[in-house]
């Protein structure tokens, strides 16, 4: 772990039977690159390979493909933006995590805890999704939000309840990375196929069919369920908290919290304003960068073209060199190098205010940036993954993230008037829109000063330890 912990031992265990950190929280020595060339060779790799791609494939299913298919259908503008707070189960996985950690299913004597709760979900969505096939949204809208719905709050299900196994399968700090990265290429495979290549699809069999086709890839997901091994460590500690009482109530909601301050003690403070500060200058500037390619004059079918065949690759190779850097040097190495590329790559965008529509310039500038933005998005992942105790992974691990988003998806609302309040400041607009990517770069500047007082704090605890 990259923030020593007062107490690393497996078996400490709190008032509220909080169990202690993950074993790949444990500080490893320095990987190699033998070692991490043998990492990639575990089974459990092509498992998080086959899991990452059934928790990618209902995202876009349930949320911007399904809207193209409901104005395909000509229903009401309105409506189809009223239907897009189908997405809004994932923001409640936090509430869902103490559940999935607390309530073992009647069949988890058979598959295991985690693994029964993943299998579960996967059959959720895959009803999920069979049910929109099935249900046009001309005539059948109503039962097709309805479907939509099911179907995401299972992929919300699967989401913590596979981030948890992946967490606790994992025997140290460089397997999570690994296996951090195997989750987030197979994961943006599926982004793929369901936002692009079912566009290609549905003009020539329909809609339905392929959301049929797509309900059937969950089988991926389950073949991979069944293939992974349930986490022992994390079971036992699970399986040794109380059974239904208050007790088990108060651990469920109060342990989680509880246990991340005994472990981390004052420094936990540290870690919590470092991960919601981390992103937040990608956050803001997400809202106003397609106005700004209007402005600009980049045409709609430039900006896909580009996304796809320049943007998906550099990701790729990003999420690939991210995970393996955090494996090779350290979680906070490669935290700091994340903090640097997020704002470059934020400000570099004002270079087009100023070369206009040219598209070689955009297109290096979409080469960097997704490579940046995904190298910083796994290495944050792979990060917060270690801070995780066993017995409450899931509910931990979905709070973590709860503070990466919060600030940024409150804060971002405010982008558009940020940028009107500089042209009011004597600039046109396309000008503004470049004052307003380095003002965002700007905000990244206190997420690296927190990486470095992290990394900082980390030697004065752990002086012996890699970074």
């Amino acid at each position: 772990m990259d923030v020593a912990p007062k107490d690393t031992g497996a078996e400490a265990r709190s008032d509220v039977i909080g169990a202690g950190p993950s074993p790949a929280a444990a500080t490893p020595r320095k990987a190699t690159l033998a070692d991490v060339l043998k990492g990639l060779r575990q089974p459990k790799i092509a498992v998080m390979l086959g899991l990452g791609f059934s928790s990618g494939l209902p995202f876009m299913l349930v949320g911007n493909t399904f809207n193209y298919w409901l104005g395909d259908a000509h229903v009401d503008l309105a409506v189809i933006g009223f239907a897009s707070w189908v997405g809004l189960s994932y923001t409640y996985e936090f509430l869902l995590a103490p559940i999935v950690d607390s309530l073992p299913l009647p069949w988890a004597r058979w598959v295991g805890r985690r693994r029964g709760w993943i299998i579960l979900a996967q059959l959720a969505v895959m009803v999920g999704l069979f049910g929109m096939a099935a249900s046009d949204p001309k005539a059948y809208l109503g039962r097709a939000v309805a479907f939509a719905v099911l179907a995401a709050l299972g992929s919300a299900t699967q989401d913590v309840s596979i981030n948890a196994w992946r967490i606790e399968t994992a025997a140290d700090s460089m397997e999570l990375d690994l296996l951090t990265s195997a989750y987030s290429l197979g994961y943006r495979t599926a982004l793929v196929l369901t936002g692009s290549v079912i566009l290609i699809m549905a003009e020539r069999m329909g809609w339905p069919a392929c959301y049929a086709i797509f309900a059937a890839l969950m089988l991926v997901g389950v073949g991979a369920s069944l293939a992974a091994r349930e986490p022992q460590l994390a079971e036992r500690a699970m399986a040794a908290r109380p059974g239904l009482s208050f007790r088990r109530g108060f651990d469920a909601v109060a342990g989680p919290f509880i246990a991340f301050f005994r472990t981390f003690g004052w420094s936990a403070i540290l870690v919590l304003l470092t991960v919601t500060a981390f992103h937040l200058c990608d956050y803001l500037r997400g809202p106003v960068i397609n106005p700004f390619y209007v402005q600009v004059h980049i045409s709609k079918a430039l900006v896909g073209t580009v996304r796809l065949a320049v943007g998906l690759p550099a990701a790729m190779i990003g999420v690939a060199v991210g995970g393996l850097f955090a494996a090779r040097f350290g979680h906070l190495r490669a935290m700091i190098v994340g903090a640097v590329l997020q704002p470059l790559a934020v400000a570099a965008f004002a270079i087009l205010a100023y070369t206009g529509p040219d598209s070689r310039v955009f297109i290096g500038l979409m080469a960097f940036d997704d490579f940046s933005m995904s190298f910083a998005g796994v290495v944050l992942i792979a990060f917060i993954s270690t801070l995780t105790s066993l017995g409450y992974t899931a509910t931990q691990y979905a709070l973590l993230v709860s503070a990466v988003n919060f600030s940024g998806k409150t804060l971002k609302g405010f982008s558009g008037e940020w940028v009107k309040g500089l042209a009011r400041g004597g600039r046109d607009l396309t000008h503004a829109y470049a004052a307003y990517f380095i003002d965002c770069a700007l905000v990244g500047v206190p997420a690296l000063l927190l990486v470095l007082a992290l990394a900082v704090v980390r030697r004065r605890l752990a002086p012996d330890a890699a970074t």
